[in-house]
């Protein structure tokens, strides 16, 4: 039979907890698989963990919190400890409605390694216009950063098999959600989405607007995409200077052609330093991707 950890991570969830575990519960214990319930009380100061105790959830308590992306590799590692065939991981705040845990998992057991639920798949909407535009323009980037079409790759609702647990290793203390799709799609992992509908619930602890958030996550996407394929993420920089370099290169023998005048002295500069610069880059890809191998 196949066993189920559903995951969460808590952090002064008080409020919420019991609310989300009881809910879990009045929908797994109507299906097959066997489960468990685990919450990763990262340093809570209020009663998060006595309470998720009391409802019966396995609780790991950090005495400090040490946020979202190393609570979450916290989660891996509980649930690969006691031999999880299908880790979902869920919110302590009840963004997610438990109703659509089975769908997630139902999709992992057909053959995909990571399911997302996703809040737009079928035109839903979910949150203020801004947040949807966001969502929707960034997961649109990302889908071709990844070569795959997704519609929502800030959720944190997912499933995923024990083999994306043990084989994705993460890097970064802030888009934990964003390196594990970038990563199992560069391993080739089969990525799949099911339709959701989440709740509107508190503001984010994590940053405090959308603008502040998408600067941090595509810092940290770079920074994942550069070590994880050194090659295409230097080569294209390269190209794109070198590219530049002959252009303004072509100009100035045009100019020269056409008017017989040397000099541009600048422009001449400029050439020679993209041109120069381009090239750098390339070969420090090749090298960056030699040494990764």
């Amino acid at each position: 039979m196949t066993k189920v950890i559903i995951s969460i991570p808590a952090y002064n969830e008080a409020d919420s907890i019991s609310s989300v575990i009881k809910e879990i519960k009045e929908v797994m214990d109507k299906e097959n698989w066997k489960y468990s319930i685990h919450v990763v009380d990262d340093g809570s100061s209020d009663a998060t963990a006595s309470l998720a105790k009391k409802v019966g959830a396995k609780v790991f308590s950090r005495k400090r919190n040490k946020g979202l992306a190393s609570t979450f590799q916290e989660e891996i590692k509980h649930a690969l400890e006691t031999k999880a065939d299908i880790i979902v991981h869920t919110d302590a705040d009840g963004q997610y409605p438990a109703k659509f845990i089975p769908a997630l998992i139902e999709k992992v057991e057909d053959g995909f390694d990571l399911v997302l639920g996703s809040r737009f798949l079928e035109g839903r909407k979910h949150s203020s216009f801004s947040k949807n535009f966001g969502n929707r323009a960034f997961a649109r980037v990302f889908s071709r950063l990844c070569n795959i079409k997704l519609t929502d790759t800030t959720t944190g609702f997912r499933a995923f098999t024990k083999e994306v647990a043990e084989e994705i290793k993460f890097t970064n203390t802030f888009t934990y959600t964003q390196e594990q799709l970038i990563r199992a799609s560069k391993m080739k992992f089969k990525i799949s989405e099911v339709p959701i509908e989440a709740r509107v619930t508190r503001g984010s602890r994590l940053f405090g607007n959308v603008f502040e958030y998408a600067f941090k996550a595509w810092v940290n996407i770079l920074r994942i995409y550069r070590d994880y394929d050194p090659l295409k993420f230097f080569g294209r920089i390269g190209l794109s200077l070198v590219a530049v370099g002959i252009l303004l290169g072509l100009w100035l023998v045009y100019l020269f052609l056409t008017t017989g005048k040397v000099g541009h002295l600048p422009a001449t500069i400029l050439t020679v330093l993209l041109l120069v610069s381009g090239i750098q880059f390339i070969v420090f890809g090749f090298l960056a991707d030699m040494n990764k191998r």
